[in-house]
């Protein structure tokens, strides 16, 4: 499946990544609207990986102006007390927007968002609580089929039709998932194997290197920093990669000339693209 991707990421600011061809919107940060304009209407679900602001400040905008009875659906960590005050806030200062649905989420859920295409939340440590509590998640997209199961290879197409009528399809077939995306939200690195098997992973990469974080701090030490997302991908069967959320205090060259070496420090020799502080990328892999 070809997925047209824009986005926009500058940690602190702004994050928002939409995938058109799946009515999907990872985060909806400042500017998602404005970035968006009427393709913001092609949205149906979105998914909010925590309460930053950043992450979650273009929310209201982006309802005022695109809800309808039944969506979006709006997503959110089971947790996190900011979205039902954002629901009810939103309801009483634009009234038209009360069809819009608020969906609590929690890992081990998974939502159907098109026919055969499945967003599936996960656990991740940006937000450190106890393990009871859920407040910050990471995503993946998973497009299943049917598959005929082997020992009805041999039949005609009349005779499965037939097995299909007597015995149904989920007697007769086997489900095949494929991981088409995943997205990171904000998180510090996972050498959990979490990633492995997805075409294209959306990862955070907020630092560059290990010196640039201040360990002793506890908000800095919630994100991930480029070298070890390239190291931890090296090392992962990932086909695409995406990074954005890097601060505003590198410069672009500063972030290319990082990306190179730790690719050729590590090996990686898999497409990577990136989205540099302020600036909206559309149709991030072509």
């Amino acid at each position: 499946m070809k997925l047209t991707i824009t986005g926009y990421s500058t940690a602190l600011f702004s994050t928002w990544y939409f995938i058109e061809e799946l009515g999907l919107l990872f985060d909806c940060g400042d500017g998602a609207s404005s970035g968006l304009l009427q393709k913001a209407r092609k949205v149906k679900h979105v998914f909010i990986s925590h309460a930053d602001r950043d992450h979650l400040t273009g929310l209201l905008q982006f309802n005022q102006l695109n809800a309808r009875q039944g969506f979006p659906k709006i997503y959110f960590p089971r947790d996190s007390n900011s979205f039902p005050f954002l629901k009810e806030f939103s309801t009483h200062f634009d009234p038209h927007v009360s069809g819009a649905e608020w969906i609590k989420m929690e890992e081990g859920n998974s939502f159907q968002i098109k026919k055969n295409i499945f967003v599936e939340p996960f656990r991740n440590e940006h937000v450190p609580v106890g393990k009871e509590l859920v407040k910050s998640l990471s995503f993946h997209v998973f497009e299943t089929k049917r598959k005929l199961k082997e020992e009805y290879l041999h039949l005609s197409g009349k005779e499965i039709a037939a097995l299909r009528n007597e015995l149904g399809e989920e007697s007769i077939t086997i489900q095949l998932r494929k991981n088409i995306l995943s997205y990171s939200g904000d998180t510090p690195i996972e050498n959990d194997g979490r990633w492995n098997g997805t075409k294209i992973l959306i990862h955070e990469a907020t630092f560059l290197r290990k010196g640039d974080v201040d360990l002793d701090d506890r908000r800095q030490g919630k994100h991930s920093y480029l070298e070890e997302v390239i190291e931890m991908v090296s090392k992962t069967k990932v086909e695409q990669l995406i990074l954005g959320h890097f601060s505003s205090r590198y410069s672009p060259a500063e972030i290319d000339e990082a990306i190179d070496f730790f690719c050729k420090k590590f090996g990686l020799e898999i497409p990577v693209f990136r989205i540099l502080p302020g600036e909206i990328v559309r149709d991030i892999l072509h």
